[in-house]
C-alpha cells in the first residue's frame, strides 16, 4: 500500500464499483467523468460534520461546505484551521473529527498514529497550490530572491540582516513572519527551500492565522512571510508577492504559472483526508463526493479561492477512489 493511502485504495470487487457509482448517477468513460448531483433534491441528509487542519486548505473547504449547505440546511459543516499537523495529532488520528485538511501527505508517525487508534482513511486531492513569499509594498528593493537567498533568509544559522543577503540591500534586520510549525506550509517550506542540511529559522512571528502573516508583513517595510496564494490572491494590494528563481529565471506565483508548471518549487497539491469509519454516515459521504465534484470548479477554487482546479481525469481518480471506500463501508 502506498504511503499516505488507505486500504479504500486496495482492491474491490467491479460490483461494489458499480453500486458507488449508480448511488451517485455518474459514469465515466475515456477519462471524462460525468455525474447528476444531489443538490437541489429532498435528500434528508442531516448531522454535523467537523473539519480539522490546513489554514492553507481551509478557504476551499469553507466554500465547498457552504454551497453544500445551502442544497442541504439540515446539515451543520465546521471547518477549522487547526494547521495540517495539529489536524492529525490533535483530532483526525484520535478519531475526533471527520476531515483533516492538509498541505503535505500524511507522515509516518502521523500514520502510526492513526493506525494506534483504529482511524483508516481516504485522501483527497482538492487543488494545487503556489504556496507565495511575500514582502511589504514599500520594499522597493526586492523583486525576486533565488532559493538559496530564501533558504539563507529562513535558516536558523542564516542571514540576521538584508545586507547579509545581498550587498545591494539596506542594512537592516529582516522581521519574519511566518506559519507556526504544526503547518503543513512549515513542512513544505522547510522540506522544498531548507533542505535537509538546514533548521527552520525559530525566532519569528510564528502563527495559524494567515491574516496575522498579511498583517505583519504589511505593517513592517522590512518584513517577509509566506503562505498559500489563496490568501495573497484575496489581497492583492496589501503586500507584493515576490519571484522565486529556482535557476531557470525567475518566475511570480500566480494560477497561471502553478497550473503549467512554471512555478515548480513552491507548486504544491492540497488534501483532505477523510475518515472511513465517517463515510458510513450519508451526510460525510455526500459531502465528500461534493467536495471531490466541486474541486474541477474554476469559479469557486480559482475565482474565489485562489488555487488552480483539479482537471476532469484527476477528478474522477479522486471520485473513484472514494466511491470505492464508501461502497466498502457500506456493505
Amino acid at each position: 500500500m502506498p504511503p499516505g493511502e488507505s486500504r479504500a485504495d486496495a482492491g474491490i470487487t467491479r460490483r461494489a464499483t458499480l453500486a458507488a457509482v449508480a448511488g451517485l448517477g455518474a459514469t465515466s468513460a475515456a477519462g471524462c467523468v460525468e455525474f447528476r448531483s444531489a443538490r437541489g433534491s429532498d435528500s434528508g441528509l442531516s448531522g454535523s460534520i467537523d473539519v480539522r487542519g490546513s489554514s492553507t486548505v481551509e478557504p476551499v473547504m469553507t466554500a465547498f461546505a457552504q454551497a453544500f449547505t445551502e442544497d442541504h440546511p439540515d446539515v451543520s459543516i465546521n471547518v477549522t484551521a487547526t494547521g495540517t499537523g495539529a489536524g492529525f495529532g490533535d483530532f483526525f488520528c484520535e478519531g475526533t473529527s471527520d476531515f483533516n485538511n492538509a498541505s503535505r501527505a500524511i507522515r509516518g508517525p502521523e500514520e502510526e498514529q492513526c493506525a494506534d487508534a483504529g482511524v483508516e482513511y481516504v485522501r483527497l486531492q482538492l487543488a494545487t497550490d503556489a504556496l507565495t513569499v511575500i514582502v511589504n509594498n514599500d520594499a522597493d528593493f526586492l523583486e525576486c530572491l533565488t532559493v538559496e537567498e530564501l533558504a539563507e533568509i529562513w535558516a536558523r544559522d542564516g542571514a540576521q540582516r538584508w545586507s547579509d543577503v545581498r550587498s545591494s540591500f539596506p542594512d537592516e534586520s529582516i522581521q519574519h513572519f511566518g506559519p507556526a510549525d504544526t503547518s503543513g506550509t512549515y513542512d513544505y517550506f522547510s522540506e522544498n527551500v531548507l533542505g535537509e542540511d538546514r533548521e527552520h529559522i525559530r525566532e519569528y512571528q510564528a502563527t495559524e492565522d494567515d491574516n496575522t502573516i498579511l498583517s505583519g508583513v504589511a505593517g513592517d517595510p522590512h518584513a517577509i512571510g509566506y503562505f498559500g496564494f489563496a490568501f495573497y490572491y484575496s489581497n492583492p494590494d496589501a503586500v507584493t508577492a515576490i519571484g522565486v528563481d529556482d535557476g531557470d529565471g525567475c518566475v511570480v506565483p500566480s494560477l497561471q504559472t502553478a497550473s503549467s508548471g512554471e512555478y515548480s518549487t513552491l507548486s504544491r497539491p492540497l488534501y483532505t483526508y477523510v475518515s472511513r469509519a465517517a463515510l458510513e454516515r450519508p451526510s460525510v459521504a455526500e459531502f465528500a463526493r461534493f467536495a471531490v465534484q466541486q474541486s474541477t470548479s474554476e469559479q469557486i477554487v480559482a475565482e474565489r479561492v485562489g488555487y488552480v482546479p483539479q482537471s476532469p481525469e484527476g477528478m474522477g481518480v479522486q471520485l473513484d477512489r472514494l466511491n470505492r471506500a464508501i461502497a466498502e463501508v457500506s456493505e
